[in-house]
């Protein structure tokens, strides 16, 4: 789907999970709304984490991470700055070198091996595997934003959830009926959306969508849950203008990612478990898919991040900031500082961990 086609499919529904807009002035807003999306391919798999586990090799479970080259076991904020630090970035825009990661989905066969699903890249766009990334300003064309600061990082999800009950929202999973992804559906967590795995095949692959908050303290670059200093809108949503508390007042553009997982070589009903239950777990172990999560660390040069922001910049190429070929965004990539296979057919998860559904 072309972008601009999907930016009216997430506006639209963005505004009311349940309602079309009431009229035409309104569609023809949404329709108008600008929003970045761009492919930032597959960086490294490790099993390290330097906002969650800063420091400590190897981290508790593995995670895909694309963006700036630079990503390693500690990163501490403000004084190691990815745009200064990094060489290349698998993004896009040339000038982000953010990093971005979540955890990996794993198929576990019926003798109890493991093997990686990989990602496709989303609709309209060129790479390898990685994950779509969006920062999306409010539909109404006019309401400025603040860019995320310097040394600024946040954390949606919990990695040892295995329940809805406690889970962020805007974090969900979409079973696509065939590789066209056909109907696309509207916005995410709308419709026949998932807070967990699905529990059928899915013709098309599995799409996993994690939303970050946009409003932030305007004072705390992080904060010891990495959650803390940020939150989301007290009624309505971002996008139709949903106003931001009193305690954090600034309003941040509206990051989310998408990953495509291709599950689609595994539907073959004898690898299956026998009792016909769904058989992907996350990196974490999780086999219930309510503990996935996303983690962000900001790292886009001094400046660039406001400038397209302000200019409204749309896609994966903006004529405001300096953007890249797949051929060059996929040449960037960084070994393992956790050494261990991830592909082929696994006795067991990375790093050993066991799968809990509950």
């Amino acid at each position: 789907m072309h972008w601009k086609a999907l930016a009216l499919s997430l506006a639209l529904a963005a505004q009311d999970a349940h309602a079309a807009p009431a009229n035409g002035l309104m569609a023809r807003q949404f329709a108008q709304a600008a929003m970045m999306r761009f492919q930032c391919s597959q960086l490294v798999f490790d099993r390290i984490d330097p906002l969650v586990q800063p420091g400590i090799a190897p981290s508790t479970h593995m995670h895909q991470i694309v963006g700036g080259n630079s990503f390693n076991v500690t990163m501490e904020s403000i004084k190691y700055d990815p745009a200064t630090k990094a060489t290349c970035t698998t993004c896009d825009y040339a000038e982000d070198f953010s990093n971005y990661w979540t955890a990996n989905l794993y198929f576990k066969a019926r003798n109890g091996t493991f093997k990686r699903v990989p990602q496709m890249v989303n609709l309209g766009l060129s790479g390898k595997e990685g994950v779509t990334v969006y920062y999306i300003p409010p539909y109404d064309g006019k309401s400025k934003v603040t860019a995320f600061p310097k040394g600024f990082r946040m954390l949606v999800g919990d990695a040892g959830l295995r329940s809805k009950e406690g889970q962020q929202k805007q974090l969900c999973h979409r079973c696509f009926s065939n590789k066209k992804q056909d109907p696309f559906g509207g916005a995410p967590c709308t419709g026949d959306d998932t807070y967990d795995l699905p529990k059928k095949m899915c013709g098309g692959g599995i799409r996993t969508t994690i939303t970050f908050p946009t409003c932030w303290n305007g004072k705390d670059l992080d904060s010891p849950n990495h959650k803390e200093h940020v939150t989301y809108p007290t009624s309505g949503s971002f996008e139709s203008g949903g106003p931001c508390p009193a305690s954090h007042p600034v309003k941040l553009p509206q990051l989310m990612y998408e990953v495509m997982w291709d599950t689609t070589g595994f539907n073959d009903k004898n690898l299956w478990p026998t009792d016909g239950s769904q058989p992907f777990v996350y990196s974490m172990g999780d086999g219930s898919g309510y503990g996935q999560h996303g983690d962000y660390l900001f790292g886009w040069k001094d400046g660039v991040l406001q400038k397209a922001l302000d200019a409204r910049c749309s896609g994966n190429n903006c004529k405001t900031i300096k953007t890249q070929s797949s051929s060059v965004s996929t040449a960037c990539s960084k070994g393992q500082a956790v050494k261990e296979p991830v592909d082929g057919w696994l006795a067991e998860l990375p790093g050993g961990t066991t799968v809990t559904y509950s």
